[in-house]
């Protein structure tokens, strides 16, 4: 099964793991409608619970799952349950993510916590973590035991270490200071184990030997590395037309995100200055304020250090896959789903 037929699969059984859940649902007054909430998180719904395309995220991480997969034995839908899995749980992150950043717009469109409240927003959390639960399960269920209950035990030590990560980012806003390698531990856990999870998964269930799995687990983490620098550049740079959030938005919330490592580090004593005590405010930063560390960023070369270090990671990535005993053809397809991601826009 080829990749993009993959991934509408993969998309069909996290519809039909909801659907199969929400039947039971009782329909009582007043009772948020659980499962189309998700569906609508899902980009399934729009805000009036009908049908929507268009919103549904890249869906990255599945289609790395399937790709792998097929680059290691020539069959992608041996991945799709497990991908489906993957994606079920770094969507219950991001729905907790934005309750704690107090986003109030992903993908353009309102977050469940500004459009039902904190509370139920993280009950619709985690009824998708437990949905993806449900979904390793049942991919590890065409498996041999053993190889099964590996696959399962990584999930959840993978989905351990976004908790952990998201810690030690949520504990960073109550610091003054962060170095590089704190940033990096960070975001290890935050964001690159997952990608790495989901190139380690794919190879297993496509009956990938040991070795080549951890090479290509090397490989998702590098690029993980990668993809949430390239984010903290859209956090300051990109589009909010393409990005779904205000310019800025993660100056605007103070996150200790790489830029601001990275000028804390590279600035003259008074624009540390400056910029430590904006940042030890408790308020958001006004328009203004988010233009002028902007400005401070530039004169820093911020925006060209982030952009290397993406292109450093991106790099380490693909000599990785490049040493793999994959097929030429599966080679190529991974050079191609990952060829965008230093210059993604969204």
């Amino acid at each position: 099964m080829a990749v993009n037929a993959a991934i509408g699969d993969v998309e069909r059984t996290m519809q039909e793991l909801l659907a199969r859940y929400g039947a039971r649902f009782p329909a009582l007054p007043g009772a948020l409608p659980l499962y189309e909430v998700l569906a609508y998180h899902l980009g399934w719904r729009d805000e009036r619970m009908q049908p929507a395309s268009g919103v549904s995220g890249k869906r990255f991480r599945p289609a790395l799952c399937t790709a792998i997969a097929s680059a290691v034995c020539g069959d992608a839908a041996r991945a799709v349950g497990i991908a489906a899995a993957i994606e079920l749980l770094h969507n219950f992150t991001l729905i907790h993510d934005d309750i704690q950043d107090r986003s109030q717009l992903r993908r353009h469109r309102p977050t469940i916590w500004a459009l039902w409240g904190d509370a139920q927003a993280i009950n619709a959390g985690d009824a998708l973590f437990v949905l993806s639960q449900i979904a390793a399960l049942e991919a590890a269920q065409a498996l041999e035991p053993s190889r099964g209950a590996e696959l399962v035990r990584r999930f959840n030590e993978t989905a351990l270490l976004i908790v952990e990560g998201q810690v030690l980012d949520l504990s960073f806003e109550q610091r003054p200071e962060v170095s590089v390698n704190e940033y990096l531990t960070m975001i290890e856990r935050k964001t690159a184990a997952l990608i790495a999870y989901s190139a380690w998964a794919g190879a297993l269930v496509a009956g990938a030997p040991a070795e080549v799995a951890a090479r290509l687990e090397r490989f998702g983490r590098a690029l993980g590395l990668g993809f949430q620098i390239r984010d903290d550049y859209l956090g300051v740079w990109g589009d909010p037309a393409v990005t779904g959030k205000p310019r800025g938005d993660d100056l605007r919330q103070r996150k200790k995100s790489l830029p601001i490592v990275l000028v804390l580090e590279r600035a003259a004593a008074s624009d540390r200055a400056w910029l430590l005590d904006l940042w030890r405010r408790r308020t958001e930063l006004s328009a203004e304020e988010v233009a002028a560390v902007i400005e401070l960023l530039e004169r820093y070369a911020v925006r060209t250090a982030l952009q290397e270090a993406v292109e450093r990671f991106h790099g380490e990535a693909l000599a990785d896959l490049e040493a793999l005993p994959l097929t030429p053809e599966g080679v190529a397809s991974l050079q191609g789903l990952v060829a965008g991601l230093p210059v993604r826009e969204a």
